[in-house]
C-alpha cells in the first residue's frame, strides 16, 4: 500500500478499490488512503468487487491457497494480474493459473522483485557474459530466529489458522513457498535453466508448538549441466541471514550483499610486504618441521560492489513495472515463466522432502 500510494503521485495511476475479508486490515488500508486524500471503494469479497468494478489491473496479496481461483477469475474478467509468489498451493493450481494467462492474453506477473533489482540485473548480466567462468555450484540460504507467529485476537482454532496460515500445510509449504521460492528463481535465472531433479529433507526440530510445516529444510536441486543448487533455511538461528552465492571458476557473486569476488584477488598489503622481505633476503633460515599444509579457510577478501548506487526499493520497482506493463497491455513473457518455474520446483521440493525420493518434473507441468 505504501508503494502504491507513492506511485499514484508519479505514475498517473489510480487506486479505485480495496478488498479484504479481514476487516482490521481493510480498515487500516482505508486509513492510509484517507491520509493521502484518496477515496476508494471497499469490499469484503473479491466476487463483489469484480461484479461492480472494471479495473485495468489487480494486485493479489492473499494467503497462498487463495491465489489461484482469484487470479483465474480476474484474468477471465479481462483484468491484468500481479500476484504474490509463490503462485499457488498445488501443482495443478499453478498450472491452471498459467493456462488462464495464455488463454486470456492478460498479464500475469508474479512477485519476484529481484527480476527488477538493479543489483541482480547487473550481476546476472555478468554471469551470462561469462565473467564468473564456468558455474559449478549455487548456494542459497535464508535463516531467521523467531517463531514466525502473528498475534491472534480470537484464541479459537479457526482464527489461529486464519492468522497464522503460513504454519499449516493446508495453506502453505512454509519456508519453501514463503522464502525459498525467491531464491530458486535466482538460481534458475543465473543458469538460464530449470532443474532436472530435487532431493531434500526437513523437520520440526525447535518450534514444537503445533505447527505443521518444517522449521528447517535442506534441499539439493540438480541441473542438466551438472550444476547443483544447494539450499538451506531455518528459523532458530539468524547468524548467516540470507544470501544467494553464485560460484564459478573465475569468481563469485553474492547478490544480497551486492558483492563480486574474483578468484584472483589483489594481494593484501601484508602479503606484499612478506614477498618483498623474501626477495630482499631478510629471512636467514626457513623453519623445518612445520605444518605441510595450510587449512583452506575462506579467503579474506572483501570483493567489490556489483553496482555502486543501491538507493532503491525493488518492491517499488516491481510494482512500477507492473503499472507500465498494464498501460502497454503486455509484459515480457519471461516474467511469468520465471514465476511459474520457481513455483513448480518449490512444490516439487516439498514433495521430495515428504517422500524422501528424488523428484523430477512430470510432463504435464512442463511449459
Amino acid at each position: 500500500m505504501r508503494f502504491l500510494l507513492d506511485l499514484t503521485e508519479t505514475k498517473d495511476m489510480e487506486i479505485v478499490a480495496l478488498c479484504d475479508i479481514y476487516r482490521p486490515h481493510l480498515s487500516e488500508a482505508i486509513k492510509m488512503c484517507d491520509a493521502k486524500g484518496i477515496k476508494v471503494k471497499q469490499y469484503l469479497h473479491y466476487e463483489d468487487l469484480l461484479s461492480s468494478e472494471k479495473p485495468d489491473g489487480v494486485i493479489i496479496a492473499t494467503p497462498l491457497h487463495q491465489h489461484a481461483h482469484i487470479t483465474i477469475d480476474c484474468l477471465k474478467a479481462g483484468i491484468h494480474v500481479f500476484c504474490e509468489k509463490a503462485m499457488a498451493r498445488t501443482l495443478d493450481d499453478t498450472r491452471a493459473m498459467y493456462d488462464a494467462h495464455i488463454e486470456t492474453g492478460r498479464i500475469l506477473q508474479i512477485g519476484h522483485q529481484r527480476l527488477f533489482n538493479p543489483v541482480y540485473l547487473e550481476g546476472i548480466k555478468r554471469i551470462h557474459d561469462g565473467k564468473l567462468g564456468q558455474l559449478g555450484q549455487i548456494r542459497a540460504y535464508w535463516h531467521r530466529n523467531n517463531d514466525w507467529r502473528r498475534p491472534v485476537p480470537d484464541k479459537t482454532e479457526k482464527m489461529e489458522r486464519f492468522i497464522n496460515w503460513r504454519l499449516y500445510k493446508e495453506y502453505s509449504a512454509g519456508l519453501l513457498t514463503e522464502l525459498m521460492s525467491h531464491q530458486i528463481q535466482v538460481a534458475n535465472w543465473a543458469l538460464d535453466k530449470t532443474p532436472v531433479s530435487v532431493t531434500g529433507t526437513g523437520s520440526i526440530v525447535f518450534w514444537k508448538d503445533g505447527r505443521e510445516v518444517d522449521d528447517n529444510v535442506a534441499l539439493i536441486y540438480s541441473y542438466d549441466n551438472g550444476v547443483q543448487f544447494i539450499y538451506g533455511s531455518m528459523t532458530s538461528n539468524k547468524k548467516y541471514g540470507l544470501e544467494e552465492q553464485i560460484m564459478g571458476h573465475k569468481g563469485t557473486i553474492e547478490f544480497e550483499t551486492n558483492r563480486y569476488y574474483t578468484e584472483t584477488p589483489p594481494p593484501a598489503p601484508g602479503i606484499l610486504q612478506l614477498l618483498n622481505d623474501i626477495e630482499s633476503g631478510l629471512f636467514e633460515k626457513v623453519n623445518i618441521g612445520g605444518a605441510s599444509w595450510v587449512p583452506e579457510t575462506a579467503v579474506k577478501y572483501n570483493g567489490e560492489p556489483i553496482i555502486e548506487n543501491t538507493d532503491f526499493y525493488d518492491t517499488g520497482l516491481q510494482l512500477e513495472g507492473f503499472i507500465s506493463h498494464v498501460r502497454e497491455g503486455k509484459a515480457p513473457e519471461k516474467l511469468i515463466r520465471e514465476g511459474y518455474n520457481a513455483s513448480i520446483w518449490t512444490l516439487l521440493g516439498e514433495k521430495a522432502i515428504e517422500t524422501g525420493e528424488k523428484i523430477t518434473l512430470p510432463e504435464k507441468y512442463q511449459i
